[in-house]
């Protein structure tokens, strides 16, 4: 694999995925429709029950707005992934998948780029969601709008590669969602994306540990750190380690002659 080959098709993948992107408005109003009404909404109710969250092991005070609006961008780098899964079966169907996993260029090399794009995509809903907060108040330190870029991006390839794994096991359009609903709700709803964890435990000790050890929860944590320009060592390892193993199995899903993409017959799909 030549360099100059690659950076080309890297470039070309990330373009079509932008511009696609840019292309489907709706999908971009409903990407920053759904976290806002939650944190304008849904946050104002909690606040009155929890107020102030704490974030540990540094004891940092946040107003629950603010807590609340980072599990939110954990939300659209969630949906993000699904979505840029989605696409991928869609493709699959249509035969243009087919047609770039079948260039010269390794498959982890294409299905890379495919993730790095859609973690672009997701990167630049999570910012014009921010922006958005930011006019109402909901604002967090200036240093953590920039430590939270690398946060986002290793969110973002953990929950993509996620999306991507999924897309391996569907064969058709149709089934995928009943997949996603199957994912991404308990994955939400069982994290600390509206809840802090202490919070969790005192209503259920199995929750709680449901809760620990969704890699979601994690990616929440690094972002919600990261916010306030701190590192969370723990949930950085837990989240790249997910990564890893989502990406792993997903590349070799891909696989015509080893991975989910086989027909029973024994030929590629």
């Amino acid at each position: 694999m030549k360099l100059g080959h690659a950076a080309i098709a890297l470039k070309g993948i990330i373009k079509r995925e932008l511009w696609r992107f840019l292309l489907q408005r709706e999908r971009f109003v409903a990407a920053l429709v759904r976290p806002l009404v939650w944190l304008f909404v849904f946050a104002a109710g909690f606040r009155s029950t929890l107020g102030i969250a704490i974030i540990p092991p540094y004891e940092t005070y946040i107003l629950y707005e603010v807590y609340i609006a980072a599990g939110l961008i954990g939300m659209i780098q969630l949906f993000n992934g699904m979505q840029s899964s989605l696409s991928m079966v869609y493709d699959r169907e249509m035969g243009s998948m087919k047609t770039l996993l079948v260039s010269p260029l390794p498959r982890w090399f294409l299905l890379t780029g495919k993730l790095m794009a859609g973690t672009f995509v997701s990167i630049l809903q999570a910012y014009v969601f921010l922006l958005v907060a930011w006019f109402y108040d909901i604002q967090a330190p200036w240093l953590g709008y920039l430590s939270l870029f690398p946060a986002l991006v290793l969110a973002g390839l953990m929950l993509g590669a996620l999306g991507m794994l999924l897309s391996s096991f569907i064969k058709q359009l149709e089934n995928f969602s009943g997949v996603m609903n199957f994912v991404i709700f308990p994955m939400f709803f069982m994290s600390t994306a509206l809840y802090p964890l202490w919070k969790i435990k005192e209503s259920s000790e199995l929750l709680h540990t449901l809760a620990s050890y969704n890699p979601f929860s994690q990616a929440v944590e690094l972002l919600r750190f990261a916010m306030y320009g701190q590192f969370n060592g723990y949930a950085f390892l837990y989240t790249l380690a997910a990564f890893v193993i989502f990406m792993t199995v997903a590349v070799w899903g891909y696989n015509p002659s080893k991975g989910m993409m086989v027909k029973k017959t024994g030929g590629p799909s």
